[in-house]
């Protein structure tokens, strides 16, 4: 191999063990914002499961990153064994990101289900700031702009709605946009019109679909890897081995 040759070899080398990183910091905060989400929402989930495509998400990050570490370096230092060991490290963040990919999508489909609870977490409502179930249901009316699990006539049927007189819903339900809003129900254009369960998996679908299409992603960048790293290997000596005669 000329050395013009292995040079270009060596700076694409470089150049892809730079764009494993980035992806490494693409997939691993895919994995973070999973797990806030899950903290932030964990009382309308019937299961942690949910958290499983994070979980993976960033061991893939982590071993993606120290793969780049370790390609950066056999772009300047020759060496059979560290060769292999990015080779095998490849392997092992194809599956860690395959699996995290997996069950994402798993996840996806089943959403549903698993924000079952979420009709429970508002007939518990009970308007106080000390209650957890209280808490949970106005900070996510809030963020998410939304009202109620479908909509604000939900808020009808729920025990909070009954003790209060009947006539209004949680301030949380108003719609930001209306100043003089105080949630009666005399005025139901100051509400937000979409129900909580719905912007809720939106939320999670989206951070969802990053980790399953952080996988066809990092396999086009560890195709790229095989072959550079494989032509490099080519040109290496192979060990010689003698047989050692008798004295």
């Amino acid at each position: 191999m000329s050395d013009r040759r292995q040079n270009a070899l060596k700076t694409a080398l470089q150049l892809m063990c730079q764009l494993l990183w980035v992806v490494g910091l693409v997939v691993g905060l895919s994995g973070v914002y999973l797990l806030m989400k899950f903290r932030q929402n964990s009382l309308f989930f019937s299961h942690t499961y949910i958290t499983l495509p994070a979980v993976f998400a960033l061991s893939s990050a982590a071993f993606l990153v120290a793969t780049g570490c370790l390609g950066s370096w056999l772009s300047i230092k020759d060496s059979t064994f560290l060769q292999g060991l990015f080779v095998y490290l490849l392997v092992l963040v194809f599956c860690l990101e395959s699996t995290a990919s997996a069950l994402a999508y798993f996840q996806s489909t089943q959403l549903d289900s698993e924000i079952a609870p979420l009709r429970r977490v508002f007939q518990k409502y009970k308007g106080s700031s000390q209650d957890p179930n209280s808490r949970a249901v106005d900070a996510t009316q809030a963020e998410l702009q939304c009202c109620g699990v479908h909509d604000y006539k939900d808020w009808l049927d729920t025990s909070w709605f009954n003790r209060t007189g009947g006539h209004s819903v949680p301030h949380s339900c108003c719609n930001s946009t209306f100043t003089s809003c105080n949630g009666t129900l005399d005025q139901p254009w100051q509400l937000y019109t979409q129900g909580c369960q719905v912007k809720l998996e939106m939320v999670f679908q989206f951070v969802l679909s990053f980790i399953i299409w952080g996988s066809p992603l990092v396999f086009l960048v560890e195709i790229a890897l095989f072959l550079t790293i494989t032509q490099l290997m080519r040109e290496q000596p192979l060990i010689e081995y003698q047989v050692l005669g008798k004295n």
